[in-house]
């Protein structure tokens, strides 16, 4: 039995990019994700859970900072985190955590170069041993005839970065309908790379403090390449095309797909491992196990792309949580946001999450204790002129637009978010309009 008075161990995986329908939980995809879905049996999943920004740095500034994407300190992709403002990481670490991290962090995005051995700001975000890497686009774009992070300075002392420049090239140049595997060998693959930085970080940690161990993939983002392992796992496999696209034939979206959930499945292989490295510690009773993305993906749908939108593959995010002192076999159909996370590990390490937090604690939920959460999430995004917002309170979303007329979809009646429904409701467009414009006012939650 786990000690509950000991502060448990936290293992934290997130994804870039994973929608919330690819999951082996899901009977009407052919993904595969048994890891997962054992973790589901042994905890709960969350079926409603958003995304404050579907938008790497603005999503992964909220979950920091336990805060809504208005409240974060950074917009777009073109600001970085400000070091003054606190983390969870740095509440985690002065409690006495060891609190380590690997992968694409995303909270100085805006910064051309990274340190070549990943450690730059990793203490200021409140670290206390980690390897930064950039994203799959950001690290080949910073790349001017010299690595300038830790992944591609890997790539580089092996001799394979020009192999990955070029190959990455030539994805860029047909987007998602390139889909053939990448030259590069096993180990060098990036989320395969990220897995084993982050297990040997594991093994370095020490015996007297509990650890929070977060582990960034790059996968499943854009482009779509894979390995020729994964690649040659999915080719029987059969998916249907996107919804409401016009843009490519059916064999090319399978193709696409296939790769996706090939990504997907990568991933769910590596928490496999990280499952496996602490049994042998003797930890697995003691730690608490969450999975999650920073936000979802078109994959196509109403002709979209990658992120940045309203609709629900790109604002929904998959969450499961397991382990320590959380009742299995339970799925929660309330809404929940990702920035949630921050105030839950707090909550776990039995630490009172700070006033100006708007983030709310999943423990109630996941010890049974209790079946609400949110009336509502929000979600928004800012740059380029564009403006939009929106409250969803697990049926109805309401979607503002600056300079348009609202949005509104009724998820239960229309899954797909093609009918706007608001000319239909207006009192309930009026009711949520209110709930929004506090939500984005006030940063209390």
């Amino acid at each position: 039995m786990a000690d509950e008075s000991k502060q448990p161990n936290i293992l934290f995986l997130i994804a870039d990019q994973h929608r919330p329908d690819f999951l082996g939980l899901n009977p009407d995809l052919a993904v595969r994700t048994p890891n997962l879905d054992q973790m589901a049996v042994r905890g709960v999943a969350f079926s409603n859970a958003l995304c404050p920004s579907p938008l790497c740095a603005p999503s992964r500034a909220s979950l920091a900072a336990g805060r809504r994407y208005p409240h974060c300190g950074v917009i777009n992709n073109q600001e970085d985190y400000p070091l003054t403002q606190p983390t969870f990481y740095g509440m985690l670490r002065d409690s006495g955590y060891h609190v380590a991290g690997v992968g694409k962090f995303d909270l100085q995005k805006a910064r051309a170069q990274h340190s070549l051995d990943g450690k730059a700001f990793i203490r200021e975000w409140g670290f206390s041993d980690g390897i930064d890497s950039r994203g799959k686009w950001d690290a080949v774009n910073s790349w001017d005839g010299e690595p300038h992070d830790a992944y591609m300075a890997y790539l580089h002392r092996r001799g394979l970065a020009e192999i990955h420049l070029q190959d990455m090239a030539r994805r860029r140049s047909k987007a998602y309908a390139e889909t053939s595997p990448t030259p590069l060998p096993e180990a060098a693959y990036a989320d395969n790379w990220v897995a084993d930085q982050g297990l040997m970080l594991l093994e370095t940690f020490p015996d007297d403090r509990s650890w929070f161990l977060q582990v960034n993939f790059s996968g499943p983002h854009d482009p779509v390449d894979v390995t020729e392992r994964m690649w040659e796992r999915w080719q029987d496999v059969d998916f249907a095309p996107a919804h409401a696209n016009d843009q490519f034939d059916a064999e090319t979206h399978e193709r696409i797909r296939r790769n996706y959930a090939a990504m997907v499945e990568n991933i769910d292989r590596h928490l496999g491992r990280y499952l496996d490295a602490i049994r042998a510690r003797g930890e697995i009773a003691n730690t608490l196990i969450v999975y999650t993305s920073d936000h979802g993906e078109m994959l196509g749908d109403h002709n979209l792309w990658a992120k940045s939108t309203y609709y629900q593959p790109a604002v929904g995010i998959p969450l499961i949580i397991a382990g320590h002192n959380v009742a299995p076999h339970r799925r929660f159909d309330g809404v929940v946001s990702l920035h949630d996370l921050a105030a839950t590990f707090l909550d776990y390490a039995h630490l009172t999450p700070p006033d100006f937090l708007d983030s709310r604690s999943l423990r109630p939920v996941l010890t049974g204790t209790t079946l609400s959460h949110r009336p509502y999430v929000t979600s928004g995004l800012i740059r380029r002129g564009e403006s939009w917002h929106l409250i969803y309170d697990g049926r109805h979303k309401l979607v503002s637009i600056k300079g348009q007329a609202p949005i509104l979809f009724d998820l239960e009646a229309d899954p797909w978010e093609d009918v706007n429904a608001a000319a239909e409701k207006p009192d309930l467009v009026a009711q949520l309009q209110t709930w929004l414009d506090t939500a984005l006012q006030t940063p209390e939650a």
